[in-house]
């Protein structure tokens, strides 16, 4: 992605509401100033607008404020409570991170009050179960599939640099077995768009790539395979879900945190913002976590091609189903991965094993909590009327559940995500070209999960890190790793 410009071609054929200025962060550098009275506006109290407005504190700047949509903090990584007592996240959320600027935040935010877990994770395949990841525990399905999936794997063909794609990158990787009955089916369940559409670019440590001697030695050895991925271990707060770390963060940050502001408008060329309750605010910069495609909707003036390429960005929603049972469940597994089509939900986390405190009064030899996770799109329509029966018929589909277990389930839970991946598509990067330089030269910088719109560095600590390091490109024209995939 290029940063603050528009390309030579684009340059040439810009109107004059398109060419690029001096941004703020360019006139700073220039003029040698210290631009510690620029106001700074963020919108969005999630993981990157908290990291924001985090560094901004931590470096002494003191004009600037954060306005959330929501009566509360932790966007998609907030937590919530049921009527019953039950702890639910907005889906599986696990902490690991690549980061110690990260980590210090997480604990001044936690202290000691997590619990630290080795993952334990398994597909549910053909009535059994394989440890993740799937391609290296191949050992564990029957005969047939088993056979399907090796001989993919010896028969590969075709060069994955060269696909034009993730589903011809799948086969070229994994060969037709794996993909048969794990990669495609999964993958076509959590995207919830046709495989042939997306981009491979987004890969990086998000798939386990294969290794056909090491899978072939586990095989004769019968031995599992489990350590691969960033997070093979990983923390969960004792009290509060995931959203108490953001809830930590944003304590000494209180005063300049204005909760129930939804932004309605925004005027780049008076720099103002308009919230739906009437409130206009002006800025200097803005820092903006809004899904990219909505944000660029609300401003004023866009060029028609910056506002065309936002439209051509893509991405799906989520159903999350929290179930509480009054009963034990005797299962050390953390998440599970659901490929086939006799379930909506393509992922299940036993959430009472991340902390005891996610079930009532942490009675977890009384209690447990199944989470379960439905994507839906325009290519994959789930009805939410029905979402809450079809996941527990899926659950017992599957094995989970059994008939008398669905009678005590004590606590039923729907959060709804319109926004929950930003799908890396074939056309998103030349998107993301046309819009992002055209809001920087106008001094906003939309980062974040949906803001920046790249899944590859959408996790909790790349998204934190996403405003940390744009206040260090703001303030001291400093670099972007996270972004600019450098981290």
């Amino acid at each position: 992605m290029q940063e603050g410009i528009l390309s030579e071609r684009n340059r040439e054929g810009a109107t004059d509401s398109e060419k690029p200025r001096a941004c703020v962060a360019g006139r700073q550098a220039e003029s040698g100033g210290i631009p510690g009275a620029m106001k700074t506006l963020i919108l969005g109290a999630g993981p990157c607008g908290l990291g924001a407005a985090y560094h901004l504190h931590k470096l002494g700047h003191n004009d600037w404020q954060l306005f959330e949509r929501n009566d509360h903090v932790g966007g998609l990584s907030a937590s919530f409570i049921d009527d019953a007592g039950f702890t639910w996240d907005i889906g599986g959320h696990v902490l690991f991170s690549h980061y110690a600027y990260f980590d210090q935040a997480v604990a001044a935010a936690l202290g000691e009050a997590y619990y630290e877990h080795q993952r334990e994770s398994w597909v549910r395949i053909l009535q059994t179960w394989v440890p993740y990841p799937f391609q290296n525990n191949v050992r564990h399905l029957p005969d047939e599939a088993l056979r399907e999936c090796v001989d993919g794997l010896r028969g590969l063909q075709g060069n994955p640099a060269r696909a034009a794609n993730f589903h011809e990158w799948m086969h070229a990787v994994f060969g037709s077995g794996i993909v048969k009955h794990f990669m495609e089916p999964y993958n076509r369940k959590v995207w919830g768009v046709p495989l042939e559409a997306m981009s491979k670019e987004w890969i990086a440590e998000r798939v386990s790539v294969v290794d056909l001697a090491r899978i072939e030695r586990n095989i004769a050895e019968q031995r599992d395979d489990l350590s691969w991925g960033p997070n093979n271990t990983f923390k969960f707060p004792r009290n509060g879900g995931t959203g108490a770390i953001y809830e930590g963060v944003a304590g000494p940050l209180r005063d300049r945190i204005h909760l129930d502001h939804e932004m309605s408008a925004v005027d780049l060329e008076a720099k103002s913002v308009t919230f739906t309750n009437g409130r206009v605010e002006s800025y200097d910069v803005l820092i903006t976590t809004a899904p990219l495609d909505l944000f660029v909707a609300s401003c004023t003036p866009v060029p028609e091609a910056v506002g065309s390429a936002a439209k051509d960005l893509v991405h799906n929603g989520g159903l999350v189903v929290g179930l509480g049972f009054e009963e034990q469940r005797d299962d050390s597994k953390c998440w599970m991965y659901f490929p086939e089509n006799s379930s909506p939900f393509y992922r299940v986390t036993n959430f009472h094993n991340y902390s005891p405190f996610n079930v009532p009064a942490g009675d977890t030899n009384r209690y447990s909590s199944l989470m379960c996770e439905t994507t839906y799109s325009s290519h994959k329509p789930e009805d939410k009327a029905t979402i809450m029966d079809d996941t527990i018929q899926g659950l017992i589909n599957s094995g989970m559940v059994n008939g008398p277990q669905r009678e005590r389930i004590v606590s039923r839970y729907l959060i709804d995500i319109p926004y929950s991946y930003p799908v890396p598509t074939l056309g998103r990067d030349r998107a993301l070209s046309r819009i992002q330089p055209y809001l920087e030269s106008r001094d906003v910088y939309s980062r974040g999960r949906f803001g920046a719109w790249r899944y590859e560095a959408g996790n909790m600590d790349h998204s934190f890190m996403q405003g940390v390091e744009v206040v260090d490109r703001i303030m001291a024209n400093g670099d972007e790793p996270t972004l600019n995939g450098r981290a």
